[in-house]
């Protein structure tokens, strides 16, 4: 294709972004997918979407299998090519779409890792231990991850938060989630109280005037992102024993749960987490159903 399609990729980059309003790391990905399927087809003799065929797409998803890729990842990427040339029929660049029997391989259904109660209950012992006006690290430590914990959101919609975003009267923050749908979501005592503190006596220490009105700042003072509160959080699981999660959506992973343990209504769930179909929420019934069975295995006699 000789690199013409770019000028397609441009204008499908703007559909997504203006149309169907996916986020920039939505759309970075689906153009890096787009760019290695079409740099593919170009390879192997293929001078315009016109030219393109099923096979190209499957001997693609094929060469893709053998690199040791996940199924998830293998399908998602189908998922993105065959919306492309959807699109491109839409638009009138194409007559008929030669993507449109493309299949690809299922995902495999995993469990979240969930974090005990007992390892939580150690790791916020060890945070509010932290947690000091002399130390005010320790202060946005133990309110980030009250708050990650306590309301279930993204580490994305976390570090988005501004401090506008509370109200602190009603114990709820307002969420800007996927697709720009906003949300509000309650929070407990813990959080509400760490909270407090970091605003008195830790938010201060690290604000200058170029702030703004993030909630969470970083070192220097400007909004912190997304990697340090992963690496902070992936340090803490690191220090709690023998654990599976890692990172700030092990921790989404475990509000979830915990909260279907205590009795919570599945679409509460639904709505606390953000999640635009129930079949994504009741993930979390599979996981409660698993732990429930080990406890079994474990305690009954006649197991």
């Amino acid at each position: 294709m000789g690199g013409d399609y770019r000028t397609t990729l441009d204008s499908y980059e703007r559909y997504l972004t203006a149309e169907r309003n996916r986020s920039p790391h939505t759309v970075r990905a689906y153009l890096g997918d787009l760019t290695q399927f079409l740099d593919y087809a170009s390879a192997h003799g293929v001078d315009s979407l016109e030219d393109l065929q099923l096979r190209h797409f499957r001997a693609w998803l094929g060469q893709l299998s053998t690199t040791g890729l996940a199924r998830s990842t293998v399908a998602r990427r189908a998922a993105t090519v065959r919306a492309f040339m959807a699109w491109c029929v839409q638009e009138n660049l194409l007559a008929s779409n030669p993507a449109l029997r493309l299949q690809a391989p299922k995902k495999a259904q995993s469990l979240p890792s969930v974090v005990s109660k007992k390892q939580l209950d150690l790791l916020f012992a060890g945070l509010t231990s932290a947690a000091s006006t002399d130390n005010p690290a320790g202060l946005r430590a133990l309110a980030l991850v009250e708050l990650l914990y306590g309301t279930g959101i993204r580490v994305g919609e976390l570090v988005g938060l501004d401090v506008d975003d509370l109200s602190p009267d009603r114990r709820t923050l307002t969420v800007l989630g996927k697709g720009d749908k906003e949300r509000t979501v309650p929070y407990g005592v813990p959080a509400a109280h760490a909270l407090d503190q970091w605003l008195r006596c830790g938010r201060p220490h690290f604000a200058h005037q170029s702030s703004g009105p993030a909630l969470f700042l970083g070192q220097r003072g400007q909004r912190i992102d997304q990697r340090a509160v992963r690496t902070l959080v992936s340090r803490l699981f690191s220090g709690i024993g023998d654990t599976s999660a890692t990172g700030p959506h092990a921790l989404r992973h475990s509000a979830a749960t915990h909260l279907l343990d205590g009795g919570a209504d599945l679409r509460a769930v639904q709505e606390i987490l953000g999640h635009s179909s129930l079949a994504t929420t009741q993930l979390y019934t599979h996981v409660s159903v698993d732990r429930l069975r080990q406890s079994y295995q474990q305690a009954h006699p006649r197991a």
